[in-house]
Parts: structure tokens; C-alpha cells; sequence
């Protein structure tokens, strides 16, 4: 199954901890990196006082369920020491299911597509950098996605 996975990080050296969750990711059994955007600067969703955010998308395949892949993200940002602290708050590593395959997951712990991607260029644009063509179920094309948010800024490293 190919899958999508959205990383981001703005505390303590943020390229060395896209980086280290990348590695991470690639040596779990059942997991390979097949595709990785260039890395983007964006700004705090909330627009609060903390540092500027570093983005990239991956993709993988996996032979993985959606939800013990996002069992195995969760474990990346636990041993890279993401704290939850509030909502869009500051972290050392967040990595988000944005698809997987063509399906559709609701449930309490995972939504796929991911509900909020729509809305952000720090994951349409990377995404659109390795999958050009996508069509995101339920949502459309990928150029229509982004369409909607230009006036967005994001800085590409």
C-alpha cells in the first residue's frame, strides 16, 4: 500500500529531526521511504510566538494497516520526545497520515484523508511535488486543493 506521511518540526534542529524520523520510519519492518518532497518553511497555523516550522511529505509503502502505521508514527515522535502540550503547539517531530491508498478511514483514532489538509500548503504543496497527478479521495484533484489556499506562504528550502 502506498501511503503519505506529512512530517513536520520547529524545536531542536528541526532538519535533524525530519531526518532522524524519516530513518526511523524506513527501518520499520514492513515500511520502506520511497519518496520524500523537498523540505518547506511555513509559518505556526495559530500564529503564535514560536519558531517557524520545517515541512516535507513522504511517501512509503507498506504492508502495514492505517492504524498500525499510525501506531508506528506515534512511536517516532514518543522516542524523538514530542511533548502535547496544546493544539498546534510547538514540537520536535509531528508526522501525520495524510492517505493511505485510496481509502477512506473514519474512526476515533484515524482520519484518512486527513481532515485538515485541505487547508494547508505545507502539505498539498510537498505532496503535489511527488505525486503531481493525485486525485485525493473525496476531496479531488490535487491542483483544485490547492487552488484554494495560494495565498498561503510557504517558503520552499
Amino acid at each position: 500500500m502506498l501511503a503519505y506521511i506529512g512530517l513536520g518540526s520547529n524545536l531542536n534542529n528541526p532538519k535533524e529531526q525530519i531526518k532522524n524520523a524519516l530513518i526511523a520510519l524506513n527501518e520499520v519492518e514492513d515500511v520502506t521511504v520511497t519518496s520524500l518532497s523537498s523540505l518547506y518553511q511555513s509559518k505556526p497555523i495559530d500564529h503564535s510566538n514560536q519558531p517557524d516550522y520545517l515541512n516535507a511529505v513522504c511517501q512509503v509503502n507498506t504492508h502495514l494497516t492505517a492504524l498500525e502505521l499510525l501506531r508506528v508514527c506515534q512511536l517516532i515522535e514518543i522516542n524523538q520526545h514530542r511533548v502535547r502540550e496544546k493544539k498546534w503547539g510547538a514540537r520536535t517531530i509531528d508526522l501525520d497520515i495524510i492517505l493511505y491508498g485510496k481509502q477512506v478511514v473514519a474512526s476515533k483514532e484515524l482520519v484518512i484523508p486527513h481532515p485538515e489538509m485541505m487547508n494547508r500548503a505545507f502539505v498539498l504543496i510537498p505532496l503535489k511535488e511527488i505525486e503531481p497527478d493525485l486525485n485525493v479521495p473525496i476531496l479531488g484533484p490535487i491542483d483544485k486543493l490547492i487552488e484554494r489556499i495560494q495565498d498561503q506562504e510557504l517558503i520552499k528550502l
